[in-house]
């Protein structure tokens, strides 16, 4: 089978945690643990992932050190943490299958996601990005930077960026290529780095968000995968969820799911995104998706875990 598995950022750093490179790679070598095991038993799996909390950090490194050295835009935020967390990955990947007896070829894509400047997104910024900053702080940063900044729930104020829809992975071509070869491929990391075409053809990086598991989903189509499977913290999703009454959804089609899209029963940022990837894929001819607790991968594949959405 071939599996789209994508990872989320918070399954790389977790809550409280100070973020070091040997607590990252730790709890990367355990999600790519499960995936390892689906390539040692026949599956052709590409990887993608979240990348929100090292973003986070680069953000504040940029800050800490802003009197020292330029600050780096969004954009080139983005691309460093695919080549660290892809680092990351690799390794752990390669140590995984090497004792399995495998030797089989990796590779990290460096991955541009491509945008439109048209997006009403870039009209209502509302991913919070970076460090929190006091209310006069905020102020000199909208005026100096133009930034737009947002109170988080009375921890101080941070900025937002736009979240525009992925149109289309510019590195799908050489993502299939490499996949199609045997190599187990990491890519579209964080939902790969935004990019708009200008009117004269030209690229350019722009300081946005796009949705990872978006992003999955528009790889996962471009490589013909059979699967795409999402992998986060809770064991799928959910009827009322939060409440006594909540109960685990173990399949439904894509007209139900867009149902209860629309109905609210999924929350904007967390678990609608996963869930809109999965209709979008299914339709899209994907034979199935699964959303999934990263624990439960190797059940999930099989069928035995999760949410299983179908066409």
């Amino acid at each position: 089978m071939k599996v789209v598995a994508a990872l989320g950022g918070n399954a790389i750093v977790r809550y409280r945690e100070g973020g070091t490179a040997e607590e990252q790679l730790g709890h990367i070598d355990a999600a790519v643990a499960p995936l390892a095991a689906l390539v040692a038993a026949g599956h052709q799996v590409l990887v993608t992932h979240g990348n929100g909390p090292q973003v986070g950090d680069i953000l504040l490194q940029n800050e800490c050190a802003k009197d020292a050295v330029p600050r780096m835009p969004l954009d080139v935020c983005g691309a460093e943490s695919q080549g660290m967390i892809g680092y990351m990955v690799q390794q752990c990947m390669a140590n995984r299958l090497s004792a399995a007896g495998l030797d089989l070829p990796i590779a990290t894509v460096l991955t541009r996601t491509l945008v439109e400047r048209s997006d009403p997104a870039f009209a209502r910024p509302s991913k919070a990005i970076g460090p929190y900053y006091t209310a006069p702080e905020a102020r000199a940063l909208g005026a100096s930077e133009r930034w737009t900044m947002r109170e988080e729930g009375g921890r101080g104020w941070r900025r937002v960026v736009p979240s525009p829809a992925p149109r289309e992975v510019l590195e799908v071509r050489a993502i299939r290529s490499l996949f199609e070869s045997g190599a187990v491929v990491i890519a579209g990391g964080g939902g790969g780095v935004p990019v708009v075409r200008e009117g004269d053809g030209r690229l350019a990086g722009v300081e946005a968000v796009v949705d990872k598991d978006l992003a999955a989903e528009r790889i996962a189509a471009g490589i013909g995968a059979d699967l795409l499977l999402i992998l986060t913290d809770v064991r799928g999703a959910y009827r009322r969820f939060g409440t006594a009454e909540e109960e685990l959804i173990p399949v439904m089609d894509a007209a139900e799911a867009k149902r209860l899209l629309a109905a609210g029963e999924f929350a904007e940022g967390s678990m609608a995104p996963k869930v809109e990837a999965a209709v979008r894929f299914v339709r899209g001819g994907g034979q199935s998706a699964v959303i999934a607790h990263l624990d439960d991968a190797e059940k999930a594949v099989r069928g035995r875990a999760g949410t299983r959405i179908t066409a």
